[in-house]
């Protein structure tokens, strides 16, 4: 029996994982591993500002599927193949611990992405799958539907038994042509995980000012999102943003970025308490000047922000505070209308909603269901996710599936 050739390509996450799982699952064939730039495994160096946020320490595969606004009931049965559970008992096979922050992410105990990149490294090194960078791939070669090699952009061709295509997401249509070209649905390609561009803002001079937990809305839709939000020289951040741009990804892309969010910055509180507790002001602390006494916990510079906007200035004392100020106090507090006009990338990562169509791709082994023996894994396909670790795992799992399956 000859030996079975394996091409994986694209060196990130997703590809270093399925080459390894290839290798473990496939002891005795020749692997591959193919990457256009000269570097390999950029996104991981950069990813969690330089410390790699590994996997989130959620381990029911259920409320794990959650966190995808894209691609969550595709991913959940793949779960029970490989799961943070499993990625974090890897890892430490390997040498490396991962530690729980207090959000639920998950890092290396040497807050180095460099731990991730070179155990990845070390791993398929051990393992003989050979490395080649520089080698941008032309198109896939098949023969009565099914793979038989690639042919590089130096117009050098590849034979190969099983094939694994994990080149990540791009925000072009045009980048996924090739794939498309072997009769694959590609999902219009959209930006996801962003934030929100506020030209006209009056909070920006509150740069870097943020709350715990806020409440953002769509006006006019019903996506709405919680968490805490960062006030930015341009807009608005945050993981409340963020969680919104994700599962808006689609709707927002449609509206060109030009949409009014809704900033509720108490939503542990409803319009009645906030009345409530204004009139408590006015009976216990009635000489207290209303601008030096926040309320809700809210920081002092952004209270300050909301009562001038109140029109309320630094001599009104409670027992002054207009009908009209509380009002209007009251709305900015609960329904605060932003004008958002574009998008920023989230840091340097950036984040795909579309690519490959889930319903052409075998749910169970992440095999083409037009192309025999050709495989996907990472963010080629249509799945994506929150901040928080996730949209690694996705690229844990089904680089791992594939791999296993090649």
């Amino acid at each position: 029996m000859s030996q079975k050739n394996i091409i994986i390509i694209g060196a990130g996450a997703a590809g270093y994982f399925g080459a390894i799982s290839a290798a473990e699952s496939n002891p005795t064939a020749k692997i591959i591993l193919l990457e256009k730039n000269r570097t390999v495994l950029n996104k991981v160096r950069i990813s969690g500002g330089g410390r790699c946020n590994v996997t989130h320490a959620c381990f029911d595969n259920k409320q794990l599927s959650k966190f995808y606004p894209r691609g969550g009931s595709f991913l959940r049965n793949l779960f029970n193949q490989f799961n943070a559970k499993n990625t974090v008992e890897w890892f430490e096979k390997q040498g490396v611990t991962l530690k729980t922050e207090a959000d639920g992410r998950m890092f290396p105990d040497t807050d180095s992405s460099e731990t991730i990149a070179v155990c990845l490294e070390k791993k398929a090194k051990d393992l003989g799958v050979k490395i080649i960078t520089s080698a941008g791939v032309k198109s896939v070669l098949t023969n009565e539907n099914k793979v038989i090699g690639v042919q590089l952009l130096s117009e050098e061709k590849l034979d190969c038994d099983a094939l694994l295509i994990t080149t990540g997401g791009n925000p072009q249509k045009s980048a996924y042509q090739w794939l498309a070209d072997l009769g694959h649905q590609i999902i219009e390609p959209v930006p996801s995980l962003f934030t929100f561009n506020v030209p006209d803002s009056l909070f920006t001079e509150l740069s870097g000012v943020s709350v715990q937990h806020a409440s953002v809305r769509i006006a006019g839709k019903k996506i709405v999102q919680e968490g805490a939000l960062l006030i930015t020289h341009w807009g608005f951040s945050g993981p409340a943003i963020l969680k919104l741009s994700a599962w808006g990804a689609r709707e927002l892309a449609d509206a060109n970025y030009d949409f009014t969010a809704l900033i509720n910055w108490i939503p542990e509180f409803s319009e009645n308490q906030v009345r409530e507790n204004f009139t408590l002001q006015k009976k216990v602390s009635p000489k207290k000047l209303i601008q030096s006494n926040p309320q809700f916990t809210l920081p002092s510079r952004l209270w300050k922000k909301f009562c001038e906007l109140a029109e309320i200035d630094e001599t009104i004392r409670w027992i002054d505070i207009s009908n009209k100020s509380t009002n209007k106090l009251i709305e900015n507090l609960l329904n605060c209308p932003q004008k958002v006009k574009g998008k920023t990338t989230f840091k340097e990562e950036f984040v795909t909603c579309g690519g490959i169509d889930l319903t052409e791709v075998n749910p169970l082994t992440m095999e083409s269901k037009f192309i025999k023996n050709l495989f996907f894994a990472g963010e080629i396909l249509d799945i994506d996710a929150v901040t928080g670790g996730f949209n690694f795992q996705s690229a844990w799992t089904t680089g791992f599936v594939a791999g296993k399956n090649m």
